[in-house]
């Protein structure tokens, strides 16, 4: 019997209503101002090689599966330019003020917080699993949305240290609501992270497909990693699950 519903964030809850590369200047260039007004000596060219190199690592985790915090990730930096001292609160606040930027361009589906609702309503334990350099980015994000109270776990990889599709951090949701893999569903846009992972437990995988354009790595694994259903909105995974309950006989 299906008794905990996880969810992504990002795409499948949220949605982002700009472009990456616009946004991402304007990231880059907010944290570097906020950098220099703090007394830092850094070049012109530091927001372009903070750019390189968070690009290169976003293209390593997703062959690891590793994360690493944007503070780590920062400070490495920092210690290239001469500072290896900086402490952990101006990073924090550095990194905020990074953020800050594409939080305000993440906005809720209108759908999401009625579904979240009802899925309550109706006797289902929720929880959700996000990839994420940061976690106080996915946090602002979920407050943003209204959906904290819905959650009883949120997994972020930033803390945990490993991204979806690695099978820990599913199992760690598990483990929390101490329920088998056939008792729960994975609902998510990324087939190589939500779907990949969830099928690899033998958790029940449904891909949201509505922004599935806005993640070009799902053409790479179309023909490869299969869900066990696929929803065009969020709205339609109540009557998805109670065909499944019909289908097993549960009614």
């Amino acid at each position: 019997m299906l008794k905990v519903v996880l969810f992504d964030l990002g795409n499948t809850l949220i949605y982002f209503d700009s472009t990456w590369p616009e946004v991402t200047a304007q990231s880059d260039q907010a944290l570097y101002t906020y950098l220099l007004q703090l007394g830092y000596k850094l070049d012109e060219a530091f927001p372009r090689i903070y750019n390189l190199r968070m690009n290169r690592y976003y293209q390593e985790r997703e062959t690891e599966f590793i994360e690493y915090t944007a503070e780590l990730f920062l400070l490495d930096l920092m210690k290239e330019y001469g500072y290896g001292q900086v402490s952990g609160e101006i990073l924090k606040k550095a990194v905020a003020t990074q953020f800050a930027v594409s939080q305000a361009h993440w906005l809720p589906e209108e759908d999401a917080r009625p579904l979240l609702e009802l899925l309550k309503r109706e006797g289902y334990r929720l929880g959700l699993i996000s990839n994420a350099i940061d976690s106080q980015d996915v946090r602002t994000l979920i407050d943003k949305g209204n959906f904290a109270p819905y959650f009883e776990v949120t997994l972020i990889s930033a803390e945990v240290g490993l991204r979806k599709p690695h099978p820990k951090i599913f199992q760690i949701a598990l483990d929390h609501f101490n329920v088998c893999p056939d008792e729960v569903v994975m609902v998510g846009d990324t087939l190589g992270a939500d779907i990949l992972g969830a099928n690899n437990l033998g958790i029940a995988s449904v891909w949201i497909n509505r922004r599935a354009d806005m993640r070009p790595d799902n053409l790479a694994h179309d023909d490869t990693i299969q869900p066990k259903a696929t929803i065009a909105a969020l709205s339609e995974l109540p009557g998805l699950l109670q065909a499944w309950k019909n289908q097993s006989g549960l009614l």
